[in-house]
Order: structure tokens, then sequence, then C-alpha cells
């Protein structure tokens, strides 16, 4: 299950894991327009994770999720 909510700066998708007997925490993705957050609540250091990635990096986790073992480059849009 998911939620996705507009804030007035962010786009916020939580992803909760409904899965079997061991379930992760909640993961919040949030959009910003310079850069994207991913949070989850880490039990052992009872503390909040934080990765920052950009809006390239982003994109490039994108199409990394459909392609084969291997080394890529995105060719920056525009250019064939």
């Amino acid at each position: 299950m998911f939620t996705i909510e507009h804030d007035f700066d962010a786009t916020i998708i939580t992803l909760v894991d409904e899965g079997s007997p061991h379930l992760e925490e909640d993961v919040t993705i949030q959009g910003f327009s310079e850069c994207v957050t991913i949070e989850q609540f880490d039990p052992r250091k009872d503390e909040v994770v934080k990765i920052v990635m950009s809006i390239a990096q982003v994109r490039e986790l994108a199409a990394a999720l459909n392609l084969p073992e291997g080394v890529y480059r995105l060719k920056p849009k525009g250019q064939s």
C-alpha cells in the first residue's frame, strides 16, 4: 500500500510494508524541485535515516530498475 500527498513545496509518497510477518518500517519519499529525500525509521538506532538524491540520481535509479547488469550512462535530454 502507498499514499501520495501534494504539499506546498513537495510531493510526499509513503510506502507501507504489508507483507509477511517480518514487516519493515514505512518509507517516506519527498520530491522537491531540486532533490528527493527518502526516510525510514531505524528501530535499532531509534532514529530516522535520511538519504538525499539529486533529480539526476533518481532518473538513473528509475532507468536501472529496468536494465540488466552492466555500466551505463544516461544521455542528457535532447541528445540522440
